[in-house]
C-alpha cells in the first residue's frame, strides 16, 4: 500500500483587502478594531471583487499546487472541493473546476471524479482525508484537494450580524495529494463531528 504525501500546495486571496475599521467606516457595522483584535485575533480579511467567484478563486490555487507538485493537470486523478459557497447549486463546483483546469473531453464532460465537500469549517480536512484515503489505497496517483470560499457575498454586513461578519473573507488554498513508496507522508489522521 503506498503512503500519501502533500506534494504541493497553493493558495489565492483576491486583493482588495477589508481592515476591521472598514467594517465601522464602510459598512457602518457597530464596532472596532480592537474589540475584533481581542475576541478573534483578526486584523483584516480579503473580499473578493464582484463577478469573482468560488470556481475561479479554486482555479488560481490549484494550478498553483499543480505546478509546486511538478504535475500538469492531466496527472490529477481526482478532485475533491470544500465549499459552503458555491457558484451554483449545481452541478457541483468539483466538476466546473475539472473543466476549467482542462480535464474534460470535447463535448465538455469531466473525466476525473469530483467530489464536493459541505462540511463548514472543517471541509477541508475531511477533503483532505478522503483524497489520503484514495491516495494509500492504490488506485490513485494525485488527488487535488480544494478549499474555496466567497463568503462576503452572504454575510450580513451590520451591527446585527458582526460575530460573523467580522469572521469571514473569500480566498483559496489547496493541495495535491500524491503516492509514495518512500516512508514519508500521513501516518494517521482521525476525523469526527458533533452535531449538537
Amino acid at each position: 500500500m503506498p503512503n500519501a504525501y502533500i506534494s504541493g500546495t497553493g493558495f489565492y486571496v483576491p486583493p482588495r483587502v477589508v481592515t476591521n475599521n472598514d467594517l465601522r467606516e464602510q459598512y457602518g457595522i457597530d464596532t472596532t478594531h480592537e474589540w475584533i483584535v481581542e475576541r478573534t485575533g483578526i486584523e483584516e480579511r480579503r473580499f473578493a471583487a464582484d463577478g469573482v467567484g468560488t470556481g475561479e478563486m479554486a482555479e488560481h490555487a490549484a494550478r498553483q499546487a499543480i505546478e509546486a507538485a511538478g504535475l500538469e493537470p492531466k496527472d490529477i486523478g481526482m478532485i475533491v472541493l470544500a465549499t459552503l459557497s458555491p457558484d451554483f447549486a449545481f452541478p457541483g463546483s468539483g466538476v466546473l473546476l475539472g473543466q476549467r483546469l482542462g480535464l474534460c473531453d470535447g463535448d465538455g464532460a469531466t473525466f476525473v471524479p469530483a467530489l464536493d465537500v459541505r462540511n463548514q469549517c472543517s471541509g477541508f480536512l475531511y477533503s483532505l482525508g478522503t483524497a489520503t484515503s484514495m491516495v494509500q489505497s492504490g488506485n490513485l496517483n494525485h488527488v487535488l484537494v480544494v478549499g474555496s470560499e466567497t463568503h462576503s457575498a452572504a454575510l450580513d454586513l451590520t451591527t446585527r450580524g458582526r460575530t460573523v461578519s467580522c469572521l469571514f473573507g473569500d480566498g483559496a488554498g489547496a493541495c495535491v495529494v500524491s503516492a509514495t513508496d518512500e516512508d514519508r507522508g500521513v501516518r494517521k489522521w482521525h476525523l469526527g463531528a458533533d452535531g449538537r
